[in-house]
């Protein structure tokens, strides 16, 4: 019998015990619908290997790690090439997440994986919203041709949740048409107490790493310059922390691009962020 220890691969400071958690992590390399730049499927694994570089304890939460409660269940395993098979396995096993009363938190992969996490939980809350992070609307009814794009995905979620429950913040890049929906439903947010119409309400919180600026953040699918700082960032998240959030999501993180391993670290820490506001 070998005595190790041995390294952990799993995030740090999880629970190694699911059933004794309260908050699920899975691992969601996808990026099957990727329109410019592909390799937010490898994500998970390196964001979890840098997770070892954080500190457990966040002084602006005044919060450890171990106080989250969440445990990392590990990547989820795609069929290469079938987007639809791809978003039911993800469907089924946030299904389950909800069924053993626990919330999910996703680490992408591409923003497509933020919808079947939307259908599983619609299935438990008839009334949530969705806070949305972002540089790009994703607000397109399709995408060349293809309506199971990262390019439509809000859309498609606000369909599930309605649009009067969508909050969407640091959005700088889109269509006419997508900044006349965010206009006519008042979703685009450029204050915290735009949130809090949402307060009352469970919400779902899903983060694109684009909405940080490229100068932050180059390892990403599509950089948009004239995004948020870090600080910008995890200011609103520490506004979130009062609010009654039923699940997230951290997505589009491209490790490759980066060689340095900065945006895997900034990502690292959105995620702890993240975690601390649940």
């Amino acid at each position: 019998m070998l005595k190790g220890p041995f390294l952990d691969r799993n995030w740090m400071g999880q629970n190694p015990e699911y059933e004794k958690s309260d908050i699920v992590m899975i691992g969601l390399p996808f990026d099957g619908t990727v329109s410019y730049r592909p390799g937010s499927r490898f994500a998970p694994e390196q964001i979890r290997l840098a997770s070892w570089g954080l500190e457990e304890y966040s002084d602006v939460f005044k919060r450890e790690l171990e106080d989250v409660n969440f445990h990392d269940a590990g990547d989820l395993e795609f069929p290469l090439g079938n987007t639809k098979k791809s978003l039911e396995i993800i469907k089924e096993n946030v299904r389950q997440i909800y069924s053993d009363g626990k919330r999910v938190f996703g680490i992408g992969g591409e923003h497509l994986v933020t919808l079947p996490e939307i259908q599983a939980i619609s299935e438990f809350y008839n009334d949530f919203g969705i806070i949305h992070f972002d540089a790009h609307t994703d607000l397109r009814e399709e995408y060349l041709g293809e309506k199971l794009s990262h390019a439509a995905v809000i859309r498609h979620c606000s369909k599930i949740v309605g649009a009067s429950n969508l909050k969407q913040i640091g959005i700088r890049s889109g269509m006419r048409e997508e900044f006349d929906f965010m206009r006519e439903n008042n979703t685009l947010c450029e204050k915290y107490c735009d949130l809090d119409d949402l307060k009352n309400k469970k919400v779902f919180v899903t983060i694109d790493l684009d909405v940080l600026d490229p100068a932050l953040m180059p390892g990403t699918g599509t950089p948009e310059a004239g995004g948020m700082t870090f600080k910008e960032l995890e200011g609103w998240l520490y506004y979130l922390k009062d609010f009654d959030i039923i699940g997230a999501d951290v997505v589009e993180l491209a490790p490759d691009y980066d060689a340095s391993g900065s945006s895997t670290a900034v990502a690292t820490k959105v995620i702890r962020d993240m975690l601390m506001a649940m």
